[in-house]
């Protein structure tokens, strides 16, 4: 049976997520109140966020700021973009490439 949160990034009750995602507290909060489809926003926000700043993981500054921004984005009112950051055009459905 799926386990049900009452989701606060989205504000419904959606599936959770199968386990915690990270050791702490930290994890345990995302567990109890995060469903697995912010979980998967949030996932594609890093990405973002990782390849928009060119941050190295390994870097425990990258770490913290990671975790900084994936708290403001599950739990703050609103996500900000990266700064200077657009999103890649990319061609309507059925549009004719030139």
């Amino acid at each position: 049976m799926t386990r049900m949160v009452n989701c606060v990034k989205l504000g419904q009750e959606l599936p959770g997520l199968e386990r915690p995602p990270m050791r702490g507290e930290l994890g345990q909060r995302i567990y109890d109140n995060i469903s697995q489809r912010a979980w998967d926003l949030w996932r594609e926000q890093a990405t973002i966020l990782i390849n928009h700043y060119g941050l190295t993981l390994a870097d425990p500054q990258a770490q913290e700021f990671l975790e900084a921004q994936m708290e403001q984005f599950l739990f703050g009112p609103d996500a900000d973009m990266p700064e200077g950051w657009t999103p890649e055009i990319q061609p309507a459905k059925g549009a004719r490439k030139k």
